[in-house]
């Protein structure tokens, strides 16, 4: 997905109509995991450290947070989505998982060491959710805003997948992304947070055809938003064109970590 204000606002618009908890099966089977990579640097800002207490918002089926548990931080996961909820339940018994909205918090002031938010920051009203970040976080936590994007290219599979989804959902915003959001800096200096940094790298993701097409059923603009006879219409399409264009399996698709931290100033 672009980063550009333009990008956001729609966003936010086209976020009212989605509904990831529609496609929660295909969401936990075949999003791709955060790199490793991501989890070493995180560490260097202070975020994932052992005994943490760590708050990880917009937590979906918990694929972040579970990372954070399995390197021993005491995590609490929240999320709106009661269906996605119950995937995470599920998958990371070791999470504290809590149904609520990031824009208001149900926690006390100093509540945690960092918070963060993966592959969500944009569907939530930004101004909001970062004065909550920064209202729950002890003085001196630290908040963490990652993305992990596919990156569409000239010719690859990525492209052409995003082409057919706009033939089905041309409300759709998400496509013809780079990877990069530089105005997240700007969300988190407006709430009050210091020693505003960001870091990105880029991986290549090993898909065979049936989990990429599992990848894009689980895609705002497919499974998140269009009824279930269109999401089996799409899928058999998207199985022909991989079949047809990008027959040899896995596909190698190029994707960018990309990580905004800020630091909540000490009393």
């Amino acid at each position: 997905m672009a980063g550009d204000d333009t990008e956001t606002e729609l966003n936010a618009s086209y976020g009212e109509t989605v509904q990831f908890g529609n496609a929660a099966d295909d969401y936990t089977t075949y999003r791709a995991s955060y790199p490793a990579e991501l989890f070493r640097r995180l560490a260097a800002f202070g975020v994932g450290t052992p005994e943490q207490r760590l708050l990880d918002v917009g937590t979906g089926t918990g694929f972040l947070a579970n990372e954070f548990a399995d390197r021993g931080c005491a995590v609490v996961g929240l999320d709106v989505d009661r269906a996605l909820l119950a995937e995470a339940r599920v998958a990371g018994e070791s999470v504290g998982y809590v149904r609520g909205e990031t824009e208001s918090l149900p926690f006390p002031a100093d509540t945690f060491d960092a918070v963060t938010a993966g592959q969500c920051w944009h569907w939530f009203d930004r101004e909001r959710a970062a004065a909550e970040a920064r209202r729950v976080l002890h003085p001196g936590g630290t908040v963490a805003l990652t993305h992990f994007d596919w990156l569409p290219r000239a010719g690859n599979a990525i492209a052409a997948t995003e082409t057919l989804i706009l033939e089905w959902s041309p409300d759709w915003p998400g496509g013809g992304g780079t990877g990069f959001y530089p105005k997240w800096a700007d969300d988190l200096a407006a709430a009050g947070f210091e020693g505003i940094e960001s870091f990105s790298f880029e991986t290549t993701v090993e898909y065979s055809h049936e989990a990429w097409r599992g990848r894009i059923r689980a895609s705002a603009g497919v499974g998140g938003s269009l009824p279930p006879e269109e999401v089996r219409a799409f899928d058999d399409r998207l199985a022909e064109l991989l079949a047809k264009e990008f027959p040899e399996e896995p596909l190698e698709l190029p994707h960018r970590s990309f990580t905004i931290v800020g630091r909540n100033p000490e009393a």
